[in-house]
């Protein structure tokens, strides 16, 4: 029934509230009357009844006017009880100054009765509703931790409590002076308390109201928290909210980048802006996940002007859109096509007068490029001979290769045309002098397009499994914005086909990644301990090419550059007359549509390929 009342229109309800308080008054009133008289000698006439009546009518002027019939009395507030006192008083106040003119006998005790009773009928009912629709909304919000007492944390529960989905009902805080104490009627408690609160509550988020903790506070504390399998949500930077950009109620998910990320090393400007700043700069693969990241950050340094050069029309007309509406002030040129036209690239590097090149375009993906062996050498091996000798014939200043750590002892097609790739580089770097040529290798990255972070979101989203290729196998990791930074300013280092290698940090085991991405996004892993986890690991198998590791060094030698975070790599160099010839012999092997012989081919070329053996 109360369901029934809260969906009628709001003029429906007004009307609902006023008619009872006409009527509570009135009983009020009487009833007064009879407990001063009794029935038996109870006097109200036709005076009395046109007091009383003009009594409720001035009251419920004066409640109207000071705002009582605006209130929703489900979300009432102190402020709504006392336009119920105030009324109540003015009821009083008027059955006491009418009898004068009105020439009827109230003796004085009736219009305190008749307020105290007049409060009792009003806010009873309100009182009562207000109550039901609180305890409630108790039970059908879903409950909620708050990670930090301090103000973050204190607006983010005022503001909880109101309305929402989110219920708090305690904080969680390390400070142990704050424990055992209440804010807003919340209690503190330690983090040893929560596995009692989730078993009490059944919590299953978390809400972390630390964000002016630094970045490896922060790490540390989603790595303390994730075992406990609760989603992790963040209010948003202190930055966004101060500006208004985000309301501090405006809850994120914990990325996987916060758990496997670290904190950056300041950039080094001047490797930064050598090859950018009022240069003009191509980058081809603009559209993907490292080349989308390198004109983001590109634009930030005030390029004379950004040439994009990508294949994928939607990919290319995201960045585009994306960088117009941050940079309008910025001459952007996009240009969809292959890199393996070489006319198209020689077109756009002269008619745009390139200077730098940042040569990201490459197909990455290991299965797909094992089942497509043809395609993978004519983009990564002929398509980046393309664009490397056409930069020298255009006489660019710059030229850097994104490489990639399956390059390194290569087990896969992927591997080894990005190795053949490098090795073009280095041979056609020291023919030309007035070109710079650089190679970049490093590993993976979060969140790019294919790699395990997407698909175990997706998988852990729908509700698993979550499938691992081999419990051992291990991959290195870089964000995507860190990486993208190392490379403008190891690129900016190179000049002779130098191969610089980025600090990747420590290995990540692929299953341990999948277990913290479940537990952050608050899901248990069913395991032999823990039968009735939420979600299944299931190993799939190595695919074709896949190895347990990767490496980042060919012959194990490296040489310290001026950035902590960038290595240059001691390796040996092919002969270019060498590469000339492989790359003839790959040509007849394509155009004969002999794959098995290109295959050969690659496996017999001084590339250390090695098919994985699965």
């Amino acid at each position: 029934m109360m369901t029934k009342v809260f969906s009628l229109s709001t003029g429906k309800k007004r009307a609902i509230k006023v008619i009872w308080d006409i009527f509570s008054l009135i009983c009020a009133a009487l009833l007064a009357f009879i407990i001063r008289y009794g029935l038996s000698d109870l006097r109200v006439g036709t005076a009395e009844l046109m007091h009383i009546g003009s009594s409720v009518l001035f009251t419920l002027a004066f409640m109207a006017a000071i705002g009582h019939y605006r209130q929703v009395i489900r979300y009432m507030s102190i402020g709504a009880f006392s336009h119920i006192l105030l009324g109540v008083v003015f009821f009083a106040i008027t059955l006491f100054a009418l009898r004068y003119p009105l020439n009827s006998f109230v003796p004085n005790s009736v219009p305190f009765i008749a307020a105290f009773l007049a409060a009792i009928f009003i806010g009873g009912p309100r009182a009562l509703i207000f109550t039901t629709s609180q305890l409630q909304n108790y039970q059908l919000r879903e409950k909620c931790v708050i990670f930090g007492a301090t103000n973050s944390g204190r607006n983010l529960a005022s503001i909880l409590k109101q309305s929402g989905d989110l219920l708090p009902v305690a904080f969680i805080d390390d400070k142990k002076q704050y424990h055992g104490t209440q804010v807003l009627g919340i209690p503190v408690m330690g983090r040893d308390s929560i596995p009692q609160l989730v078993e009490k509550y059944d919590i299953k988020k978390v809400l972390l109201a630390v964000n002016n903790s630094n970045i490896e506070r922060r790490k540390e504390l989603i790595t303390e928290l994730e075992p406990y399998a609760l989603e992790l949500l963040s209010v948003p930077n202190l930055s966004d909210i101060v500006s208004g950009k985000h309301k501090i109620d405006e809850l994120r998910e914990i990325k996987i980048d916060e758990l496997l990320g670290r904190a950056p090393v300041p950039p080094i400007n001047e490797l930064l802006s050598t090859n950018i700043t009022n240069k003009v700069v191509m980058v081809t693969g603009a559209g993907g996940s490292i080349g989308s990241e390198l004109c983001r950050q590109i634009s930030l340094l005030k390029p004379a002007k950004l040439v994009f050069f990508e294949l994928s029309e939607f990919n290319l007309y995201q960045i585009e859109n994306e960088l117009q509406k941050l940079h309008p002030d910025l001459e952007m040129v996009a240009i969809l096509a292959s890199i393996q036209d070489g006319e198209l690239v020689r077109r756009a590097m002269k008619e745009h007068s390139v200077q730098t090149v940042y040569h990201a375009a490459a197909y990455k993906h290991v299965p797909m490029v094992e089942q497509n062996v043809p395609a993978g050498i004519r983009n990564n091996i002929y398509g980046t001979a393309n664009v490397a000798l056409i930069a020298a014939e255009c006489g660019l200043e710059k030229f850097v290769l994104v490489s990639t750590d399956k390059a390194v002892r290569p087990t896969n097609i992927m591997g080894a045309t990005k190795r053949f790739a490098e090795l073009f580089v280095q041979g056609i770097a020291e023919l030309n002098e007035e070109t710079d040529y650089a190679i970049v290798r490093f590993g993976n990255v979060l969140g790019s397009s294919g790699s395990v972070v997407p698909l175990f979101t997706r998988q852990i989203k729908a509700g698993g499994p979550i499938t691992v290729t081999h419990p051992d196998i291990t991959r290195f990791f870089m964000t995507i914005p860190e990486a993208a930074l190392l490379v403008i300013q190891a690129g900016a280092m190179g000049k002779d086909g130098e191969v610089f290698v980025l600090d990747m940090g420590d290995s990540v085991k692929i299953v341990d990644l999948a277990k913290k991405m479940a537990h952050i996004m608050g899901f248990s892993i069913k395991s032999d301990n823990n039968p009735d986890g939420d979600l299944e690991i299931k190993f799939s198998g190595l695919r074709p090419g896949e190895k347990l590791y990767e490496e980042l060094l060919i012959d194990d030698a490296d040489t310290k550059t001026e950035h902590p975070k960038i290595m240059g790599a001691d390796e040996t160099k092919v002969p270019f007359s060498d590469v000339l010839m492989l790359m003839d012999q790959l040509n007849e092997a394509l155009f004969s549509k002999d794959e098995s012989l290109a295959k050969t081919l690659l496996i017999d070329a001084p590339l250390a390929y090695t098919p994985a053996q699965h």
